[in-house]
């Protein structure tokens, strides 16, 4: 089995504006091993988000391969691409994106759910998880009833639940106070050491960047180290 939980492999991505051609990526090289904590930074508009959604299988890249759990996410049908997304993958944004009407547990709970997981065994993994991050009593209160950094901690329990090999994370800090972000920088260590999960974070926040093992800058369309 091979010890990459993600490569992605000479991405570019232009778009067409006005008639002309705007080149964001360029040959972006990418692999990240099964554990590994990297951080992605470079100025806006650098194309950042960009890569995170190619690199998620949300937006198709004008060229390259990403392959995730040893499948080609471009070459694949868009319904098995979201399977491997749902399957191999978290996601967590710099805003939560929780359901405002459902509880912590049900929010949680969502990607079990999507997959087809029975409701009483998807309730049982995702108030484990929720037990994991330090919200074991606030489980039926909704994102409303929660502070900005516990909403943050159910968007992490959210990607986590599903047991994927890699979370990728844009901006997971950017909304958050400083006390507040050293919290979830805290719970992504923790979550890290004791789950072998990989991440992917996309930050301004140069003291998360510098947690992490590798940390890579983009610039002028592709990826250096920082």
């Amino acid at each position: 089995m091979s010890n990459w939980v993600m490569s992605a492999q000479s991405i570019a991505k232009a778009y067409s504006e006005g008639g002309t051609s705007l080149q964001v990526l360029d040959n972006v090289q990418l692999q990240i091993a099964r554990g590994e904590r990297v951080a992605i930074i470079g100025s806006s508009g650098s194309g950042k988000s960009t890569l995170m959604n190619i690199l998620g299988g949300l937006d198709r890249p004008s060229s390259g391969s990403v392959e995730v759990g040893g499948e080609d996410l471009y070459a694949v049908a868009e319904r098995q691409r979201c399977d491997i997304r749902n399957r191999v993958l978290g996601f967590v944004y710099q805003f939560h994106h929780l359901l405002p009407e459902f509880s912590a547990l049900e929010n949680t709970a969502m990607p079990l759910l999507i997959r087809g997981t029975p409701v009483r065994e998807a309730s049982a993994a995702a108030e484990r998880v929720l037990q994991a991050v330090g919200l074991g009593k606030r489980l039926q209160h909704r994102p409303a009833q929660l502070s900005g950094g516990e909403r943050q901690r159910v968007a992490i329990a959210r990607a986590l639940v599903a047991e994927p090999a890699c979370v990728l994370m844009d901006e997971p800090t950017g909304n958050l106070d400083r006390n507040t972000a050293a919290e979830v920088q805290a719970l992504m260590d923790d979550m890290n050491q004791r789950t072998g999960v990989s991440f992917i974070v996309v930050t301004h926040d140069l003291e998360l960047a510098s947690r992490m093992d590798r940390k890579l800058e983009l610039r002028d369309g592709s990826l250096f180290s920082a």
